[in-house]
């Protein structure tokens, strides 16, 4: 490669950057979900140094590396060509390159077929290096307002009716928040189908078009939010729905309690509250005060029968 395409360097406003030299490695690059300023130095400076960027659309991630004064031989990595494209990544690595993957906004590997590429990598023995950055599903928790202390992604949901509600309801007692990714003419259908199997109370909200001008977080119950995207027009952009964890109801002591000793048995007391008030929804004191009533009453855990 000769002339512009092979320099490796990156411009920040109008001061070009040489890119450091980069070692032979598989490199995931973190880009921006909509705001281009979102990049990280660390992520320019790898992109500008490496052999190869594999992105998945070329011509959405070229707008990015235009930007910034990149120019770097890009090829085309995505679902529909991993299993012809990958090898040949595959083989760029083994042969000393290095090989930087990016989506086309985010973190690669999440909802993408990236994973495949890096399990491939790793059985190889070639080496991996994550450089972290945007998030579209983390920037939405931590604006939701909703525990983030334990989250599960669920990606995308089945586009089918009793796959989606199947899915849902495997998903309903787990004890945390629900991340999931969906398109926009889908997406009051699906706080429909939450409401149904998760429970129209359950705490949501709604992140749209996060870091662009037009960015919208919306938070309510999933009932609620069923109710306004039913009579809004179809919502334009990317979209990430959170669902709270469930909460527990009154008609349940026994499952709590079950939770209490369990926590109790890894976990002094007072930590056990606050696990499960997290996990439950409940009122930590109130927890506190159920537990020392169980082990007083006999409710020893195991740990203090000699676990060992």
């Amino acid at each position: 490669m000769t002339g512009e395409s092979s320099k490796r360097s990156y411009v920040i406003g109008q001061t070009e950057i040489s890119a450091r030299p980069l070692a032979p490695a598989l490199y995931l690059v973190a880009t921006p979900i909509g705001n281009l300023a979102d990049i990280t130095l660390r992520a320019l400076e790898t992109l500008a140094a490496a052999d190869i960027v594999a992105c998945e659309d070329t011509r959405v991630s070229r707008v990015l590396l235009d930007r910034y004064g990149i120019r770097r031989r890009t090829t085309a990595y995505h679902e529909h060509n991993a299993g012809e494209a990958g090898p040949k990544l595959i083989a760029a690595l083994e042969a000393g390159q290095s090989v930087a993957l990016i989506s086309d906004a985010g973190t690669p590997l999440i909802s993408d077929p990236g994973y495949r590429l890096v399990g491939e990598a790793l059985d190889r023995a070639i080496r991996v290096v994550p450089i972290p950055g945007p998030s579209a599903a983390l920037a939405t928790l931590t604006a939701s307002g909703l525990p983030s202390d334990a989250f599960l992604f669920a990606g995308f949901l089945p586009v089918k009716t009793g796959q989606r509600l199947t899915r849902l309801e495997a998903l309903k007692t787990v004890p945390a928040t629900l991340i999931f990714f969906e398109s926009p003419r889908r997406l009051a259908e699906t706080l429909g189908a939450m409401a149904e199997a998760l429970g129209g109370t359950r705490k949501a909200a709604i992140g749209r078009e996060l870091t662009k001008t037009f960015e919208e977080m919306r938070t309510g119950t999933l009932q609620s939010l069923a109710d306004h995207y039913a009579a809004a027009d179809t919502p334009k952009g990317e979209i990430v729905i959170c669902v709270g964890p469930p909460e527990a109801t009154a008609d349940e002591p026994a499952d709590i309690d079950r939770l209490l000793l369990s926590l109790a048995a890894e976990m002094p007391a007072s930590k056990a509250a606050a696990e499960a008030a997290k996990m439950t929804g409940g009122q930590k004191q109130a927890l506190y005060r159920r537990l020392l009533e169980l082990k007083n009453a006999g409710g020893d855990t195991p740990g203090e029968n000699g676990r060992g």
